[in-house]
């Protein structure tokens, strides 16, 4: 896999994460949440998902950049 290829599978990663934090933010604002939104937290979990296993297999496991910036000092 490519440089680029795991920027655009970090980016991509990145992006839900907001997502599902929005998603939630949602549900906990919610009085009666919706199974809906249950359902939607669940799918972009998956994702989530799904995209760390492909970084893990190309050998390039995700962290954060607060991760790697206590790595390096």
């Amino acid at each position: 896999m490519t440089s680029e290829e795991i920027q655009v599978l970090t980016a991509a990663r990145e992006g839900l994460v907001k997502r599902r934090l929005e998603v939630a933010r949602l549900i906990s604002e919610t009085p009666l949440p919706s199974v809906e939104m249950a359902e939607e937290l669940t799918k972009v979990l998956r994702a989530i998902e799904g995209l760390d296993r492909a970084l893990n297999e190309a050998g390039h496991p995700y962290m954060s950049k607060s991760v790697v910036e206590q790595a390096k000092a």
